[in-house]
This record gives structure tokens, C-alpha cells and sequence, in this order.
């Protein structure tokens, strides 16, 4: 059978909108993991052995298994956690988001504590000499310096997530992959449909890496300032 290109042609609507449900499905996983990865950065590096033990157990847990496994793991146990008899509709939507989030949380939190043990101590120190307390001078003038330095490495964590988001397909999500999936089966056409495919992935990643640069270069000049 030759390659039928008209099938990946007329398939671009179907595209598009699978495109921005994978954009918004790792936006909100991103958004989720950020938090998370704070936390945990904050954890980690606290002076609490239970809350040091605790950030320890969760990065070592998510980044030490499959992505995969993971949204097994949580599409499975929260109705069984929350006694649900059925599931809600949509549900594998807030679970596959969810799943993403604490596997991007455990990487994000080490960016976030290399991006603090980055800045010099003596800033916390002279902080602490003007009369800040720990969290104030973590709050004033810490974070916002290592947010700075942490930026590039979290585009690379939104771009590795953007392309982990194809794993959501197990649980009928239907993000880009899957959508491609479909179509591909029923023109019997895969080649050209997962080579639109790969370009859409591709498109999406390029632009995120030039926003990540535009950050990098915005926040660089508000520093010269």
C-alpha cells in the first residue's frame, strides 16, 4: 500500500486539538510538579531528619521507577483510597495530570535544591544579619536568585515531560499520540500519521525551548539592571 499523505493532511484538525490537550495536560503536570518539587527542594534541605527522610523517600520513589507504573499506580489507587464504586467522568484526565505531577515533582525538586545551594551563603548570612529570619531570607533573597538559575533546567523537565505525556495513551487519554494512534488505524496510513506526529511533538518542543531562552534572556537583563 503506498503512503496516502492526503490521510495526515485531513487529519490536521484532529491534530491540533490533541496538540493542545498534550500542552495543557503537561501545563498542569508542570504546575503540579513545581509545587511539589519546592517543597520537597525545601525538605530535602531542612535541618528536620523526619521532613529530610521524607523528601528523600518521595524523589528517590518517583524518580527510581517507570513513569509508567506510576500512572498505573495512581489511576488505580485513588478510587480504591476514596471507596469510589465508579469512576467520575474523565477521571483518567485528573489522574494521568495527577501522575505526571509527583514524577515531575521528584525532578523538579532537585533542580530547585541545586538551584539554592547554588547561591553563595554568605547572602543568607548577611541576610540573617539584617535581622531576617531563615524563611525570610529564603522567601527575599534566596529563591529568587536560584529561580533565576533554575530556569533552563525546568524547560528541559517541561520539554522531557511534554514527550512523556505519549505514556498517558495507556489510560485512553487522548493526547496527541493516541489520537495519531487512532487515525493511523483506521486509514491504515501509519507512516505518514506518526510522521505528522513526531513534527507536531517537534514543533512543540522547539517553541518551548525559544520561550525558555526568552525567559533566560528577560530575567538575564533584569540582573544588569
Amino acid at each position: 500500500m503506498g503512503l496516502n499523505w492526503q490521510a495526515a493532511i485531513d487529519s490536521i484538525p484532529i491534530l491540533n486539538k490533541a496538540a493542545l490537550l498534550t500542552l495543557e495536560l503537561t501545563a498542569g503536570a508542570v504546575a503540579i510538579g513545581v509545587v511539589i518539587g519546592l517543597i520537597m527542594a525545601l525538605a530535602r534541605l531542612s535541618k528536620t531528619k523526619i521532613l529530610r527522610a521524607v523528601a528523600i523517600a518521595y524523589i528517590d520513589f518517583f524518580r527510581g521507577t517507570p513513569l509508567l507504573v506510576q500512572i498505573f499506580l495512581v489511576y488505580f489507587l485513588i478510587p480504591k483510597f476514596l471507596h469510589w464504586e465508579t469512576l467520575p467522568d474523565n477521571y483518567q484526565y485528573f489522574a494521568g495530570v495527577l501522575a505526571m505531577g509527583f514524577n515531575s515533582g521528584a525532578y523538579i525538586a532537585e533542580i530547585f535544591r541545586a538551584g539554592i545551594q547554588s547561591i553563595d551563603r554568605g547572602q543568607s548570612e548577611a541576610a540573617r544579619s539584617l535581622g531576617m529570619t531563615h524563611s525570610q531570607s529564603m522567601r527575599y533573597v534566596i529563591l529568587p536568585q536560584a529561580f533565576k538559575r533554575v530556569v533552563p533546567p525546568l524547560g528541559n523537565e517541561f520539554i522531557a515531560l511534554l514527550k512523556d505525556s505519549s505514556l498517558l495513551s495507556i489510560i485512553a487519554i487522548q493526547e496527541l499520540f493516541y489520537s495519531g494512534k487512532i487515525i493511523a488505524g483506521r486509514t491504515f496510513q501509519p507512516i505518514p500519521m506518526y510522521i505528522a506526529v513526531a513534527f507536531y511533538y517537534l514543533l512543540m518542543t522547539q517553541l518551548i525551548s525559544q520561550w525558555v531562552a526568552y525567559m533566560e534572556r528577560r530575567l538575564g537583563k533584569n540582573d544588569l539592571r
